[in-house]
C-alpha cells in the first residue's frame, strides 16, 4: 500500500485551518499537522471590537480548540509553535527545532499589521488589533485609559473606535487620508458613517499623518502633523501587509501589489515556474480580478475560506481553481451597516477607468409597514463599456443580501442595461420596498449613462 501523505499547513487564521479540513474531507488517510504561533485557533479577528466592548466573551468566539481538531477531523495542530525553515528540496518544515517532512505544503501565514516607522511606536500601551492576546492585552490596559488614538480610520479602526466610546473612553481617529473607508468607499458615501461617529462623541483628525508617539515609558500624547493629542493609548489600524518570511524562505515569486503571485490553483511561482506540492491562501496572496485581467488583493475572511478550500484540495490531490475576486466587504458601525464590492470611484481612477454612478435612497422596507431603515445605494459602471464594476450600500438593515446581489452581476459581467432589464427581488413588506432601492440606483446610472 501506498505511504499515507504528509500534509503540513503553517497558520490557524480562516485559511489554515480550512485548507486543513479541505484536506481531510480530499484525503481521509492524509497525516495533516497545523503549525501555528497563535495560542487560539478558530476564531474570528473580525469580533475582537465587541469582545474588548465586552459585547462577547473571548471563549465564545472561538469556534473549536485544538482537541477538537484531533478528535473529530484527525487533524493535529501545534499551538504557539513557530517554523522557522523550509527546504524546498528536501521537502521539510523546521519547527521549534525538529524537522517534519512534508509531501504537500499550505502556506496560510496571513498579514502583519502595518505600524508606520514613527518614534516611540514602541511604548508601553502601543497596540494592533490582529489576535485575540492583542484584544486581551488591550482591555487589560484600559482601566487606566481616558482617551485613545486609533491611528487609521478603515472599517477596523471605525469598529474599534465605537467599541471603545460604547466601554466610555474619549475617542481620537486620526487618518491620514481626507476620508474615512478610504480606497474602498467613495467620499460620498464615508461621509455619512464619520458624520454618525462624530454625533456619538468620536472626534475625527483628517489629512493628519501620525508623525510619533510621545511619552518616556508609556504612552502621553500623539503628535499628528504638527499638532500633539494627549492621550494613554495607540491603536495602529494602518492596514494589512503579506507576510512574506516563510515565502521569501521558498524563494517565491513575490507579485507586483506585494504579495504573493498565485495561480487559480494556488500554486506559488518560482522564477516564473509553477512550484509543485506548494499551495497559499489568505492574506499572504494576491488573486485575480474579477473586473480586469490583473491582480488585486482581497485580504477578508470569506475570500480566505475561498481560497483554503482550494489551497487544501489541492494539497490533497485535487486540481480545483479558484475564480476571480469582486471582493464584497460589509461592517456594522453601531445602528448602520456599510458595504460595498468592486471598485470604488478612487481605485477605478487609479487604474485609468472613467466611471458614471448612479445613486438612489430609500428604506429597507415598504413605506407604510413599521420599522424600515434608511437605505443609500450607488453602483459604478465604466463609461466605455457600460459594465457593472463597484457599488457601496449605507443601510440600517440587510446591506449584505443587497451587496450579494451586485456582485454576482459584476463578476458576471452585466451591463448597466441588462441588469435593469433582467434583475428581479423579491418582494415582501417587511423586508424590501416593491421595487428595490438596488434596482431604482440601475435606473439612475442608465439614465447617466446616456448623458455620456
Amino acid at each position: 500500500m501506498p505511504m499515507a501523505r504528509n500534509i503540513i499547513v503553517i497558520g490557524s487564521g480562516a485559511a489554515g485551518m480550512t485548507a486543513a479540513s479541505a484536506a481531510r474531507r480530499q484525503d481521509p488517510s492524509s497525516n495533516i499537522t497545523v503549525f501555528t504561533e497563535d495560542e487560539y485557533i478558530s476564531y474570528s479577528p473580525c469580533v475582537i471590537p465587541w469582545a474588548i466592548e465586552g459585547r462577547a466573551s473571548w471563549e465564545s468566539i472561538v469556534m473549536h480548540d485544538p482537541a477538537y481538531y484531533e478528535k473529530e477531523r484527525n487533524i493535529k495542530v501545534l499551538i504557539k509553535t513557530t517554523v522557522t525553515a523550509i527546504d524546498g528540496e528536501t521537502k521539510k518544515v523546521t519547527a521549534d527545532g525538529k524537522e517534519y517532512p512534508y509531501d504537500s505544503l499550505v502556506i496560510a501565514t496571513g498579514g502583519t499589521v502595518f505600524i508606520p516607522p514613527v518614534p516611540g511606536k514602541d511604548l508601553e500601551n502601543v497596540f494592533v488589533v490582529r489576535t485575540i492576546n492583542d484584544g486581551k492585552a488591550i482591555q487589560n490596559a484600559l482601566k487606566d485609559v481616558k482617551t485613545v488614538v486609533i491611528g487609521g480610520a478603515g472599517v477596523i479602526g471605525l469598529e474599534m473606535a465605537l467599541s471603545l466610546k460604547n466601554a466610555g473612553k474619549d475617542v481620537i481617529v486620526i487618518e491620514m487620508m481626507d476620508q474615512v473607508i478610504p480606497r474602498i468607499a467613495d467620499k460620498d458615501m464615508a461621509e455619512p458613517i464619520q458624520r454618525y461617529l462624530e454625533d456619538m462623541g468620536i472626534k475625527f483628525v483628517m489629512k493628519a499623518p501620525i508623525q510619533g508617539v510621545n511619552g518616556e515609558k508609556k504612552v502621553e500624547s500623539v503628535t499628528a502633523a504638527g499638532e500633539t493629542y494627549p492621550c494613554e493609548m495607540v491603536i495602529f489600524a494602518t492596514g494589512v501587509r503579506a507576510n512574506l518570511t516563510l515565502p521569501k524562505m521558498l524563494e517565491l515569486d513575490i507579485g507586483q501589489l506585494g504579495a504573493v503571485a498565485v495561480s487559480p490553483t494556488m500554486q506559488p511561482y518560482k522564477r516564473g515556474r509553477l512550484v509543485p506540492d506548494v499551495f497559499l491562501a489568505g492574506d499572504v496572496v494576491q488573486c485575480q480580478s474579477a473586473i480586469l485581467a490583473g491582480p488585486t488583493m482581497s485580504q477578508l475572511g470569506s475570500s480566505a475560506v475561498r481560497q483554503g478550500l482550494i489551497a487544501g484540495a489541492n494539497a490533497a490531490g485535487a486540481r480545483k481553481s479558484a475564480g476571480p475576486v469582486a471582493s464584497p466587504w460589509v461592517s456594522v458601525i453601531g445602528d448602520k451597516q456599510i458595504a460595498g464590492t468592486g471598485m470604488s470611484e478612487g481605485l477605478a481612477s487609479w487604474y485609468g477607468i472613467k466611471t458614471v454612478e448612479g445613486k438612489a435612497c430609500g428604506l429597507t422596507r415598504a413605506r407604510y409597514y413599521p420599522g424600515g431603515k434608511e437605505l443609500i445605494v450607488k453602483v459604478l459602471a465604466d463609461e466605455c463599456s457600460h459594465r457593472l464594476i463597484g457599488a457601496q450600500i449605507i443601510a440600517g438593515e440587510d446591506a449584505t443580501g443587497r451587496i450579494n446581489w451586485i456582485t454576482e452581476a459584476i463578476i458576471d459581467g452585466v451591463t448597466a442595461e441588462d441588469f435593469a432589464v433582467r434583475s428581479e427581488n423579491a418582494y415582501c413588506p417587511p423586508t424590501s420596498m416593491v421595487r428595490d432601492v438596488v434596482l431604482a440606483a440601475v435606473d439612475d446610472l442608465c439614465e447617466n449613462l446616456k448623458k455620456n
